[in-house]
């Protein structure tokens, strides 16, 4: 298994569902819906995620799936 594969399958157990963590319409869908997470107004997704990654697992693990080749 490798290990983006582990990523997201991490990423989904912790969720409670499937999605695809590159989609921003569904990160932000999952993140509102199952964690009531707000993330902040930001250019990019992922700079808003990197702002409140220290407070959420979940941002963490999404921001380093996003990070693999």
């Amino acid at each position: 298994m490798t290990t983006k594969t582990f990523t997201l399958q991490r990423i989904c157990n912790f969720a409670g569902t499937t999605f695809d963590p590159n989609s921003d319409e569904q990160v932000s869908e999952v993140l509102r819906n199952k964690f009531n997470i707000f993330l902040p107004q930001r250019r990019r997704m992922d700079e808003a995620m990197e702002a409140v990654a220290s407070d959420h697992d979940i941002i963490s693990l999404i921001l380093q799936y996003r990070s693999m080749a």
